[in-house]
């Protein structure tokens, strides 16, 4: 099949600070695709303390401007065409699949990081390629900064924490937030799973591999497939030694039996509630432990959340490193957790039981 994604790196490469713009009063922030998610990533931002005006753009002039008098006077519209990107300190791509790559390669170009909300294979695995262009630049590029994968990332680091050794890695997500989310889903169980194991590259077919997942309630327990998920390239890198990583998606038996067909109906403007679920297996010294971790809420809410506290910290100088990665790699997960439940999106600790649906008791960390 190919390269179809980085090889996990032995160390951090850790370098000087990104540049960021706390140096300058009243940074600003671009949204690129006011849709569900970045609709939501806009309000989360607007009500952050020291952030200037919020740059709004979408080829979709009406919605744009909608958007805009929802926010009030902290939100500025741009409308097409566009000659050049926003002239801002980060912007927030929650664009459709396909366009993340070269956007954020031209808003590296114009000095600006980019946050990401990146969930396709193809995407993330372009977006990441920019590493070594946004090092040189001092620049951020946050790639994969939504509900899954993003809060599953920072999930997983966290709870890696309680390890010695981190062995194996799991990802269930399941929900879905706008129109294009909803697409993304369908082509995603159409498509080829990436997972990580034994240090190598496996592709699987996309609806295989039924696994019964719980998540905290009221979702509860759902059948999880092997879908064309990014986690495993986002997270592989971040755990040297780490012996798997797989991602799975929630899917009924008509979205298997129709992920291969045009989608059959227009989806719906907003889904319903979703959920994810990060399995982390390791060692405490000679033991073998698992600790389950995860989160309930509307995708596009918990998307838009984290997407606005990933471009805080870019603001605030609060990420690890310059360069492209994923938010396990970018960010210390108990401040970043601490914002997101600020905000209403909070993790819990799964201490139930394989046939316990009630098992999420409480909060993460």
């Amino acid at each position: 099949m190919g390269r179809v994604g980085r090889r996990p790196q032995t160390g951090a490469g850790a370098s000087s600070p990104a540049r960021t713009s706390t140096d300058v009063a009243d940074p600003t922030v671009g949204v690129i695709g006011v849709g569900a998610v970045g609709a939501r990533a806009a309000r989360q931002l607007v009500s952050t303390d020291d952030l200037g005006t919020v740059v709004l753009r979408d080829v979709d002039v009406e919605r744009v401007e909608a958007v805009a008098r929802s926010l009030g006077s902290s939100a500025r519209v741009e409308t097409p065409p566009f000659a050049e990107p926003p002239r801002v300190d980060v912007a927030v791509l929650a664009t459709p699949a396909g366009t993340h790559a070269d956007l954020a390669r031209d808003l590296l170009g114009a000095g600006s990081s980019v946050v990401s909300v990146a969930d396709s294979v193809e995407d993330v695995r372009a977006l990441l390629d920019l590493d070594a262009e946004a090092r040189e630049r001092g620049l951020s590029v946050v790639v994969g900064a939504g509900f899954s994968p993003g809060l599953t990332c920072v999930l997983a680091r966290h709870a890696a924490a309680a390890f010695t050794a981190v062995d194996e890695i799991h990802v269930a997500v399941t929900g879905t937030g706008g129109p294009e989310c909803a697409r993304q889903h369908h082509r995603a169980l159409a498509g080829w799973s990436v997972d990580w194991r034994d240090g190598g590259w496996v592709t699987r077919r996309g609806g295989s591999g039924r696994e019964l997942c719980f998540f905290p309630d009221p979702v509860g327990g759902q059948d999880c497939y092997r879908a064309a998920r990014p986690e495993a390239l986002l997270l592989a890198p971040v755990f040297p030694g780490v012996a798997r990583v797989t991602a799975r998606m929630a899917a009924t038996r008509r979205d298997r039996l129709t992920a291969r067909l045009p989608m059959l109906r227009k989806p719906h403007p907003e889904g319903g509630p979703g959920g994810v679920r990060v399995e982390v297996r390791g060692r405490q010294g000679t033991a073998r432990h698992v600790r389950v971790l995860g989160a309930m809420d509307r995708p596009a809410v918990g998307a838009g959340a984290v997407a606005a506290v990933a471009a805080a910290h870019v603001l605030a100088g609060s990420v690890q490193r310059p360069g492209a990665g994923s938010l396990a790699e970018l960010v210390e997960p108990v401040p970043f957790l601490t914002e997101l439940a600020r905000r209403g999106v909070k993790a819990a600790v799964f201490e139930g039981h394989d046939t316990d649906p009630s098992g999420f008791v409480r909060p993460a960390g």
